[in-house]
């Protein structure tokens, strides 16, 4: 069953998002939401390989309007 979201997969509201699940959320390219990370407008998480995730609570708390963190 196809999620409300995006493709098949919902995010994890406990879990981590990567900046294209972000992107298709928000209908924006992934380098906006970069662009949103580095002025502090969504919070990044860096993994050892240096790629952004972000926490889906707070990704979901911003997409309904909710202060985030």
């Amino acid at each position: 069953m196809a999620s409300r979201y995006y493709g098949e997969r919902a995010p994890d509201l406990l879990g981590l998002m990567s900046p294209s699940e972000v992107s298709a959320l928000f209908h924006v390219d992934a380098k906006t939401v970069a662009r949103w990370s580095e002025q502090g407008k969504l919070h990044a998480i860096r993994t050892l390989g240096g790629h952004r995730r972000y926490m889906a609570s707070e990704v979901l708390a911003r997409l309904h309007g909710m202060p985030g963190r």
